[in-house]
């Protein structure tokens, strides 16, 4: 069964949705390898990257208004960059999905032995990989109402981080038996650049890293309730919300504790509550970061399933993945997801740890990859539009043309970044090779299927 999806997702549930995405284990473990390579200047990366992310919003946003689809950002590269723009962007979107979540169930499954020691991980895994499978088959509004309770715990629990921070500096609480916290943190040890220019720039293949995920909100766009009115809000607010609460969380963290002990004496968010006299720290971060790794699974599969459905629309994928249910669900490509993760789980436990990492490396490259190419399809579709056709626009981008064209130079400057850093290199290779492997398979396999389809339909008009 073939039809279109089923506009059911309103505006709480894609504010949550992106939110949910973008804020997770990056946040709560991730954040401190950024300040171990910038000291307190991740704060001011964390707002450049954050002022060039709501650009790439803003133009993705342009696009959704003036076309909301499914699997939005790969249909505008086919659609204002050729065919093979799209099909690279949007597998390798499907690709860092698949990866982050791979991450996510492995992370799930760890998490759960802080309670359950004996039980062996691979049940965790199975058992979430079943459950939010099976939910994400159900139905799209029962998927957001999931992502937004999800997202609310996490969202909640960062407030509720900050303002204990806050209340520890203001009473002057002294955490494991060290001088009282105090904004001077922020400078007093080697300076707001304590590792120079160099470690202030390597830190943005980190943060940048840290806000993927925002652009999901282009995929719910062809399945949200009067998208004209809400997807302009929620690319608005979201960006300014994740921004607001990465910036004010760290800089609490930092307030807090000095960054040269930031992962030393465990999760700074541990630390924090402990402080508070909350004795059960460690368990109630675990709720928060398992609750934070099932919202990032439901996502993934959410984006992955959507963008494939894309794919296949555009015949750059089988068309079985464009199969729907009768509640409007694109169930094969669910199905897909499910099986890859659970092979995923399997070579997981069987190939050596350091090939693993070497694959998920990948995922930064694929992030920043994906709004690179959000940006270049909204430049030239702005060239490829008529005088009148740009005035009639109802979501522009802002401080046109100077904006995306600064936010494609910072693109380009990020990927340039990983080739800089020992740690970051590989994904900087990995992503090229995988680039021109599916250029590659795209022009061999794919190229000729859609001349064929294009020749029949041409015949039959």
């Amino acid at each position: 069964m073939t039809q279109a999806l089923q506009r059911q997702l309103g505006a709480r549930h894609i504010r949550f949705l992106a939110l949910g995405s973008a804020i997770g284990t990056g946040l709560f473990y991730g954040s401190a390898s950024a300040i171990k390579l910038a000291g307190p200047s991740v704060i001011l990366a964390y707002i450049i990257g954050g002022a060039a992310i709501y650009m790439v919003m803003r133009a993705l946003g342009e696009m959704v208004v003036h076309k909301p689809v499914s699997g939005s950002f790969g249909e505008y590269a086919s659609e204002n960059l050729g065919n093979l723009a799209g099909f690279l962007t949007g597998w390798t979107y499907v690709l860092e999905m698949i990866i982050v979540c791979l991450a996510d169930i492995t992370a799930f499954g760890i998490y759960m032995g802080f309670w359950f020691p004996d039980t062996p991980q691979w049940i965790w895994v199975l058992g979430i990989v079943t459950l939010i499978c099976g939910l994400n088959l159900l139905h799209v509004r029962i998927f957001g109402e999931m992502e937004f309770w999800l997202t609310l715990v996490k969202v909640g629990a960062i407030i509720a981080m900050i303002i204990g921070g806050i209340a520890i500096l203001l009473l002057g609480v002294q955490l494991n038996g060290q001088a009282a916290p105090s904004i001077s943190n922020l400078w007093a040890h080697g300076g707001f650049f304590p590792n120079g220019w160099s470690g202030f720039i390597a830190c943005f293949a980190v943060v940048m890293f840290a806000y993927g995920g925002i652009e999901i909100i282009g995929i719910s766009g062809g399945e949200a309730k009067d998208p004209e009115k809400v997807i302009p809000r929620a690319i608005n607010i979201v960006p300014m919300r994740i921004l607001l609460f990465y910036v004010l969380t760290i800089t609490v963290i930092l307030s807090v504790s000095s960054w040269t002990e930031i992962g030393m004496q465990g999760s700074p968010f541990v630390q924090i509550f402990n402080g508070l006299g909350i004795h059960s720290a460690a368990a109630v971060l675990n709720v928060v970061v398992i609750t934070a790794a099932v919202s990032a699974i439901n996502s993934d599969i959410y984006g992955a399933g959507r963008m494939m459905f894309g794919l296949a629309y555009r015949g750059q994928a089988p068309k079985a993945l464009m199969r729907v249910s009768r509640h409007g669900v694109p169930w094969v490509t669910v199905l897909i997801m499910t099986v890859t993760l659970l092979v995923g789980v399997v070579l997981n436990y069987l190939i050596p740890k350091d090939i693993f990492l070497l694959i998920a490396s990948l995922a930064t490259f694929a992030t920043v990859w994906v709004w690179l190419m959000i940006l270049l399809s909204q430049i030239a579709m702005r060239r490829r539009l008529s005088p009148q056709e740009i005035a009639a626009l109802k979501f522009k981008v802002p401080f046109w043309p100077i904006g995306p064209f600064l936010a494609v130079a910072f693109m380009v400057f990020v990927i340039c970044v990983l080739g800089l850093g020992e740690t970051t290199r590989v994904s900087l290779y990995v992503g090229l090779a995988w680039i021109v492997l599916m250029s590659v398979f795209w022009w061999f396999t794919v190229r000729p299927r859609m001349v064929d389809a294009a020749s029949v339909d041409g015949a039959r008009q």
